[in-house]
């Protein structure tokens, strides 16, 4: 499933970017990772913050910077 940001996302994503640029792309990223039903499934392993690091260096090339 594609993630495709409505007006309102992108409106409080840009609220939330003035305030914490990483906030925000940590928001973005667990968007495009969810599923349809909003959730977001790690393995069992333990490591979800490592694996949530991982997946920010690999989506973006700044994490403070405007990703929409």
């Amino acid at each position: 499933m594609d993630f495709k940001p409505n007006k309102r996302f992108k409106k409080d994503y840009d609220k939330l970017f003035k305030e914490d640029p990483l906030q925000a792309n940590l928001l973005l990223l667990l968007c495009e990772l969810a599923n349809e039903n909003g959730e977001v499934i790690f393995d069992n392993s333990g490591n979800h913050i490592d694996e949530m690091i991982d997946l920010i260096e690999c989506r973006f090339n700044d994490p403070a910077e405007y990703a929409l």
